[in-house]
């Protein structure tokens, strides 16, 4: 008998109903996109991997599909619809009439996470307004934007606005070098708004320091906007951004429509306004856009330009929500927090309890899996600390508690809110005594239960070394000879002691950190900065 043949990682068979749903949405998109007056366009799903360097692609390139064709030149499945609809508007239509208004229904492709629930393949409607600038084009493809998640059936969603202008402006007025605004940016791309309140601490007592340390918390409603004047009165962007929104909201519902200004990442790729569209239901953003001035221009054709991409797919799972379901997602909705077990977990009900919270529930577990705390809006579910990035990455908790070893160790797609200092340790280089790990040209073997972390390690040192993934007792690779080093988590100490190791280098201090689901904090602010304030006030008892 014939095995069955599996599928891809990150692809899916649909059937049926899945199907005729994924139609209707796309139906829906597309007829919204013409009567508005754009036309339909598709481009191969296969292009040279040169057209995304040269665009300067703001995906990285662990995320392209790439294969080779017969001349052996790198090709790529097509990752975004943006770049290859500029590439074709640059060569086909740069002697038609401005603005040109574009719609595609693609397929895009993506290397799917290992074993982490991600698609490979995402169905995309969008569209591109090429050839106009200005107020009134940022104001028609917002509003287009929205009036699409309520043509796809959406209810109860949100478009987030931000500009690119407002960071620049405030790291130009700070002097701040390109290596020093590039760290700020990849740091914001990263979520990790702990480290990037910590880099700039030196620049606090200066007004444009003080905006950029509260980037990362100025979203929400247009009260957003008088606090970013009123911490940086030059700015040029608000302004605008108050125009645009009063633009917005004069024949629509200001309900569709928030300010975040810490969307500051792809900053080579997007040039001004940029917008993300979330919903109930969505562990991230369900639609995306932008300006892009500065794309068609890498292909020969100089135009402003500006566009979105709907995630079908995303959208598609948002519309199976039960009415159970919606009514956890209206007001007194009881957050889920996800706690990593063991020695962590009994530091975490430390701090709740100075927070005043009864954690007699998760004290005494039994077999109950999820535990709600009697006198706080917070349901508490235990896992391993692998797991708690997977349940608030994929939005089925909120927030969680982990240590940085595993954030270091999993990637990211969340916000990292607060270091909460428990459980302090590090990550550390170590051999047998008396060895002279660098004193050798040859290639070292290194021993870790965190491959990852060790890569990136060495990789910073420009080492080439071997990798050997350990899931037991470290220590045992170079007692064994299997490794010259391993890279472990090291407390005290003692275990490398008494198995004759000794560390020779920190790699990275390591604690515990609060984790934030992306979509969960622009939709639950509220509720979500209240928790994180009360855990802040009672850190170091």
């Amino acid at each position: 008998m014939k095995s069955a043949v599996s599928l891809p990682e990150g692809t899916q068979d649909r059937l049926f109903e899945e199907c005729q749903e994924r139609r209707r949405v796309q139906n829906a998109l597309t007829r919204l996109f013409q009567s508005r007056g754009y036309r339909e366009v598709s481009t191969p799903e296969v292009e040279f991997y040169d057209l995304f360097i040269q665009s300067g692609s703001p995906l990285p390139q662990e995320q392209l599909l790439k294969i080779v064709d017969r001349s052996g030149r790198i090709l790529v499945m097509r990752p975004d619809c943006t770049t290859p609809i500029a590439r074709m508007a640059a060569a086909k239509l740069k002697d038609l009439s401005q603005p040109q208004k574009l719609y595609y229904d693609q397929t895009v492709f993506r290397s799917a996470h290992h074993h982490r629930g991600s698609r490979g393949e995402i169905a995309q409607c969008g569209v591109e307004l090429l050839g106009a600038q200005g107020l009134e084009a940022d104001a028609q493809v917002l509003t287009l934007a929205a009036d699409s998640l309520e043509a796809a059936g959406l209810s109860r969603f949100h478009i987030e606005i931000g500009h690119m202008g407002f960071f620049r402006e405030l790291t130009e007025a700070l002097g701040l070098s390109r290596r020093e605004t590039e760290t700020l940016r990849d740091l914001m791309e990263a979520k990790n708004y702990a480290a990037f309140t910590d880099q700039l601490t030196p620049y606090q007592d200066r007004a444009p320091g003080r905006a950029l340390y509260r980037l990362p918390y100025l979203f929400g409603g247009a009260e957003v906007l008088d606090e970013a004047q009123s911490l940086f009165p030059e700015t040029t962007v608000i302004p605008y951004l108050r125009s645009l929104y009063e633009r917005l909201t004069q024949a629509g519902d200001a309900r569709r429509f928030r300010f975040d200004l810490g969307l500051v990442h792809q900053i080579d790729y997007y040039t001004g306004v940029i917008f993300r569209g979330y919903t109930h239901g969505a562990g991230a953003a369900v639609l995306s856009g932008g300006r892009y001035d500065n794309l068609l221009a890498s292909f020969g054709a100089d135009a402003p330009a500006t566009g979105f991409a709907c995630d079908v797919d995303a959208i598609c799972g948002c519309l199976r929500e039960t009415p159970a379901d919606l009514e956890q997602s209206g007001g007194g909705r009881r957050l889920k927090i996800a706690l990593t077990k063991g020695r962590l977990q009994d530091k975490c009900v430390e701090l709740f309890e100075r927070m005043g919270l009864d954690c007699e529930p998760v004290k005494h577990p039994g077999r109950r899996l999820v535990h709600a705390l009697p006198n706080y809006p917070l349901d508490a579910v235990l896992a391993k600390a692998p797991d708690v990035i997977t349940y608030v990455e994929h939005g089925v908790c909120d927030l969680g508690i982990v240590g940085k070893d595993t954030i270091l160790e999993q990637g990211s797609s969340f916000y990292e809110v607060l270091d909460l200092g428990m459980g302090k340790c590090r990550f550390a280089l170590a051999v047998k005594k008396g060895t002279d790990f660098y004193g050798t040209y040859k290639t070292r073997r290194v021993a870790s239960k965190y491959p990852e972390v060790t890569r990136a390690f060495f990789e910073k040192k420009g080492m080439d070394i071997s990798i050997i993934k350990i899931e037991g007792s470290v220590e045992l690779a170079p007692i064994l000879n299997l490794a010259d080093a391993i890279v472990d988590i090291v407390e005290t100490g003692a275990t490398l002691r008494e198995n004759g190791l000794e560390p020779i280098e920190d790699v990275q201090q390591v604690s515990a950190r609060l984790i934030v689901n992306t979509a969960s904090m622009k939709l639950y602010k509220d509720e979500i900065m209240a928790f994180i304030e009360k855990c802040r006030a009672n850190l170091g008892g």
